[in-house]
């Protein structure tokens, strides 16, 4: 064989590996959309029945207890034979964000115990409430959240500032994900958001994040930041949004005039080990509580309920906290009167475009809120009457092709 006919042989070789492992990628990327979708689907069956169940007089805590069990359940049914090219390998799954069920300017992550004093509290008629809760299958997360108004009917629809805040986060999260497009930056998504706040006299709250996130991770290192401070503006790093990306989108807006929020007496229930950080625990019971929580938990978030004894974990929890290795999801709130609503979904840069993996809402619909103010500035309404994709574009016809079909 010459060198010429070597050479030729190679270079085949080479591009025939190269669409072999195009072909590979490509089926990797339609497995992880499809795992993603079927945790989607749970996760939406069980918004189903906890939007239901959100009716006056309903405790939190037993609301909070049955979705974190209905996600388990869910999961447990699905996939439970080893994914394509992982023989008698158990794929993991099972929750990817626990059951928080936030009220009025609570603005997220309350989930108590049994042993919380705030355990006692239920449901009233006209409680703006925010439902969050994510299941993972292979560690692909779909997660999502949404607000809904106890007692509101179409007879009875929500009124007044609190459906100013529903309107301007449903908006602003329609907003959002039409701006998440490949090659835009993050901060297009930080101003949209605000802009379409300002409509309804809202503000987003302050410093919540929306991540990037991939397998095993939820909050990946491409961020998107509502309302920064300027501290948090300077220091924030610019991202711009590629084809492959999945995000965790939240929205999250108060009534209030500047979005600030702040910890109160609610005791912190929710925590998430830290992969980036290593360090070797002092304390026999910190290291017994950080291998449950590895066991029980890996990579995703938490809440305290599902550790053997209560007591020992919160024990054990304060090294690992201190030392970083596992991060408190702290339950903060806006100022006293004012409201917070929330809308959060998952989605994907793929090929064809933008998609999302978690579905719409179950309770939101537009004649369940009455507000006195609408989106008045062009650029928004253009936006919004877009579709999540670009439309395709028509392909030229050649002449031959336009001779042709004239005949």
């Amino acid at each position: 064989m010459s060198d010429t006919e070597t050479k030729d042989a190679k270079a085949a070789a080479t591009a025939e590996q190269a669409e072999k492992d195009k072909l590979a990628a490509r089926e990797a990327e339609v497995t992880k959309y499809k795992v993603r979708s079927t945790a989607a689907d749970i996760v939406h069956n069980v918004m189903r029945i906890l939007v239901n169940k959100a009716v006056a007089g309903a405790k939190i805590i037993d609301l909070c207890t049955s979705a974190d069990k209905a996600i388990e359940n869910g999961t447990a049914g699905v996939y439970n034979k080893p994914l394509k090219g992982q023989p008698g390998v158990k794929v993991p799954k099972g929750s990817a964000f626990p059951t928080c069920i936030s009220v009025n300017n609570c603005v997220a992550h309350f989930s108590p115990l049994a042993s919380d004093p705030q355990s006692s509290q239920t449901l009233q008629d006209g409680d703006v409430v925010k439902l969050h809760i994510g299941a993972h299958i292979d560690g692909f997360a779909a997660i999502a959240a949404e607000t809904l108004v106890v007692g509101a009917t179409a007879e009875n629809p929500v009124t007044g500032r609190k459906a100013d805040v529903l309107k301007a986060a449903w908006t602003a999260a329609e907003a959002a994900a039409r701006t998440f497009k490949v090659g835009t930056k993050n901060w297009a998504v930080t101003e949209i958001v605000d802009k379409v706040a300002k409509t309804w006299d809202c503000k987003p709250v302050e410093g919540m994040l929306s991540c990037e996130q991939s397998q095993n991770i939820i909050d990946g290192k491409k961020r998107i930041i509502l309302n920064p401070t300027q501290e948090q503006k300077s220091a924030f790093e610019a991202g711009t949004f590629a084809e492959g990306d999945v995000f965790g989108i939240d929205v999250l807006v108060s009534s209030g005039e500047d979005g600030k929020a702040r910890s109160e007496e609610s005791r912190t229930t929710v925590y998430q080990r830290d992969a980036n950080v290593t360090y070797q625990l002092k304390m026999k019971t910190s290291r017994l509580v950080f291998s449950e929580v590895q066991k029980k938990a890996g990579a995703f978030p938490f809440n305290i309920r599902v550790l053997e004894d209560e007591k020992r974990a919160r024990m054990g929890l304060q090294e690992a906290v201190q030392h970083g290795l596992v991060k408190a999801y702290d339950v903060v709130y806006t100022p006293a009167n004012t409201f917070v609503a929330a809308f959060h979904f998952t989605i994907a840069l793929l090929p064809g475009g933008p998609t999302m993996i978690t579905q719409p809402p179950v309770w939101y619909k537009p004649e369940l809120v009455k507000t006195e103010k609408e989106v008045e500035d062009e650029e928004i309404v253009a936006l919004l009457k877009k579709g999540l994709r670009d439309p395709k574009k028509k392909k030229k016809k050649t002449e031959g092709e336009t001779s042709e079909a004239a005949k």
